[in-house]
């Protein structure tokens, strides 16, 4: 196998007949946008390709539904889709559209060429048709029962629930979708790919890697899943298929007497790939052909399942045909994902659709991205919930990334004025952290070549978590005062730490490292940056202290739980908390008057949390320890250890009431009292400012 000079990476048309939802993304356009990041990062050339599969039955089902037409249907959801793509961080060199004149015209010559090299039969076959719509019924157009699982639903080109791909004649009791009639079958003129022909050589390519006598991929790189299905395929013999439809709605075949006839949108999808390509050259001056034609370019496709036979083993069927194409070296296809304990349905409403996602979370993408990086289903069907989307957010990407940049931040702006230390002699801590941390960015990268993105996205997270530990462990605010050198040390360390997480989340959480760039006052980085211990020099100046991330609470989560049961329109679970139209959180009885002057003998103040540790024999208190600007950090008891685990408060801000008599609570003298709001679950919450503010600050 040659050493590739350039990696054309597509994700998978989505199909332009209604929005995106998470599990399109957690399938396929995530993992491929972390790829593609990711192979940028180590300085590769590469063309990162998708677009809008426009034609097809499912289009003009829906726009004769919806009374408008398959235009109308395409438009609008392809300027959707385009968007959320935008603003969701996942950047295409070129988001294309399959109804565009220069896809048609890539489309037809493809096909004609297949046609002189001798790709196809004409086939005379009895397709289904529907008397009273007077239509013959492509695949689309017709559901019955699968014969591999029994789904009523399954339509007559594939089977939604198993993955099973079908044809029309495979279902048990056809009905149309236009009438709902039971079609008759009726004689029509098809072209029919010469699949039986090429079973040897897709098998040997598949099982071994061979390819024309050499090695073309290590078929131990593909996934289980993708190698099951194409050998189910194999082992029940490869059979000719038609590539052309009748309908009206489509890439019309380019031959006399063909008219009514489309090419079938297996044949015309995946030719967008290749038109998009055309496009961005055109755009850019480029050429294209280098992207699909050089021996040294690597082809991978990133799909869901119930896409694998068609990349796998058809579309690399037409592009031997034609000749003069690359295979894919690997078709990372992934599985299902589910939501709150069922499959997704889009027929059903029961789906988180992404543009919704951003417009009810603005400024909150890596907070997705995250969540969903961390489930994507590799190898079986996994499930989001909005319960874990908390629990990922407030334990892991709080807790951990939040914690750790905060604290180092607070602390270089309280003993050095904003400015990067200087590192001074290495002890054994120090050499253990980077052996761990570079150990860390090793292993991103070895997963991210071996398409495991969430031991990837583990081993980044371990970057973090070393940082966290060797923060807590040196205890920096501790010695300050005591070996000032020491401490410009660990921060220095620490700092550097938190560039190497800039560049090894940045596949994972874009927009988060370039906020992490800004307060450490540089630019994007080369991914072997990462391998340095010293990114950040003395005097370097840092922006100010940001959260990169806050809590998400019940209150928040709630409403997406109930509205998910609510559009849906089913008896699902009923909602168990207070709806938006309640007003969510209930309002306090109100309490007696008091003098402004007993108001203002209040002293309340801004604070950081430093550390944060259980009480022993007490199940409520936690012991804070908190910067509030003076020469040491109060130490305060807090009852809220049934709402918040230690390890999530360290860098979080709060309003403390300074002035107030200390007091003993479980042998701990208490300096004061961190104030608390309740929600309507009854989780109390921080009263906290919207910015950060440093450390003292009085509150008026």
């Amino acid at each position: 196998m040659k050493t590739p000079a350039r990696h054309t990476i597509t994700a998978a048309l989505p199909y332009a007949n209604g929005p995106l939802h998470i599990g399109h993304i957690a399938g396929a356009y995530l993992p491929a946008d972390i790829h593609v990041r990711n192979l940028r990062q180590r300085g590769k050339e590469v063309l990162f390709i998708c677009g809008s599969d426009e034609h097809g039955a499912a289009i003009t089902i829906r726009a004769m539904k919806e009374g408008t037409t398959p235009r109308a249907i395409v438009d609008t959801y392809h300027a959707l889709m385009g968007q959320a793509f935008q603003d969701f961080g996942i950047h295409f060199d070129i988001y294309d559209r399959t109804s565009s004149d220069l896809h048609r015209e890539t489309s037809q010559g493809f096909f004609l060429k297949l046609l002189g090299n001798g790709a196809f039969s004409v086939q005379e076959e009895q397709q289904y048709y529907d008397a009273e719509a007077r239509q013959f019924l492509a695949d689309r157009y017709i559901m019955g029962t699968c014969p591999t699982c029994g789904n009523p639903d399954a339509y007559g080109d594939q089977c939604e629930k198993c993955g099973s791909a079908l044809s029309p004649k495979d279902l048990i009791d056809p009905r149309s979708t236009l009438s709902g009639a039971k079609p008759v079958l009726k004689p029509t003129q098809h072209w029919y790919l010469k699949m039986d022909e090429a079973q040897h050589w897709v098998d040997t390519w598949i099982n071994t890697g061979m390819l024309d006598g050499a090695q073309h991929h290590d078929p131990r790189e593909w996934k289980a899943s993708v190698l099951g299905q194409c050998n189910s395929w194999l082992k029940d013999g490869l059979r000719p298929r038609a590539m052309t439809r009748d309908l009206d709605w489509g890439v019309p075949v380019p031959l006399p007497g063909a008219e009514g006839k489309v090419l079938y949108v297996w044949l015309d999808a995946p030719i967008g790939y290749i038109s998009a390509t055309k496009r961005w050259a055109l755009e850019h001056g480029q050429d294209w052909e280098k992207w699909w034609k050089a021996d040294d370019t690597r082809l991978i496709h990133f799909i869901g399942k119930d896409n694998i036979v068609f990349h796998a083993i058809i579309f690399p069927i037409l592009l031997k045909l034609h000749g003069g194409y690359v295979l894919p070296q690997n078709v990372p296809a992934n599985e299902f994902l589910n939501l709150e304990g069922r499959k997704i349905s889009t027929s059903r409403n029961w789906a988180v659709w992404l543009h919704e996602y951003l417009e009810r979370w603005p400024g909150r993408q890596d907070e997705l991205r995250y969540c969903l990086a961390t489930i994507i289903p590799e190898q079986k069907d996994s499930e989001f919930t909005w319960k874990d989307f908390q629990d990922k957010n407030n334990n892991e990407l709080v807790a951990i990334i939040g914690n750790f940049v905060q604290r180092v931040f607070v602390l270089c702006h309280k003993y050095y004025e904003g400015k990067a230390p200087a590192a001074g002699e290495k002890l054994d801590q120090d050499v253990a952290l980077w052996s761990a941390v570079h150990g860390s960015v090793e292993e991103v990268a070895r997963h991210i070549d071996g398409f495991r993105l969430r031991d990837a996205l583990s081993s980044a997270m371990n970057v973090a978590r070393a940082g966290n530990k060797y923060l807590s462990d040196s205890e920096p605010w501790k010695l300050e005062k005591t070996d000032p050198e020491r401490t410009r040390t660990i921060l220095a360390n620490s700092l550097n730490v938190a560039a190497v997480l800039s560049i090894v989340l940045e596949p994972f959480l874009p927009h988060t490292t370039a906020r992490l760039r800004r307060m450490l006052g540089i630019g994007a980085l080369p991914w072997s940056e990462a391998f340095r211990s010293d990114l950040i020099g003395e005097g370097q100046e840092l922006g100010k202290p940001e959260h990169l991330f806050k809590p998400i609470t019940d209150a928040e989560i709630q409403p997406e739980v109930e509205r998910l049961h609510a559009t849906e329109g089913a008896t699902g679970v009923p909602p168990v908390g207070p709806t938006p139209s309640t007003g969510g959180t209930p309002v306090a009885r109100s309490k007696p008057h008091i003098a402004f002057d007993d108001f203002a003998k209040l002293d309340l103040r801004v604070g950081t949390i430093l550390t944060a540790e259980r009480v022993p024999k007490a199940d409520k208190l936690l012991k804070l320890s908190i910067d509030i600007g003076e020469p040491q950090p109060r130490t305060v008891v807090s009852g809220i250890a049934m709402h918040y685990a230690p390890e999530q408060l360290p860098g979080q801000q709060v309003v403390l009431v300074a002035n107030l008599e200390p007091r003993k609570m479980r042998g701990v003298e208490s300096q004061g009292m961190v104030l608390m709001a309740e929600d309507a679950a009854g989780k109390l919450v921080f009263v906290q400012p919207k910015e950060g503010m440093g450390a003292g600050a009085e509150v008026r």
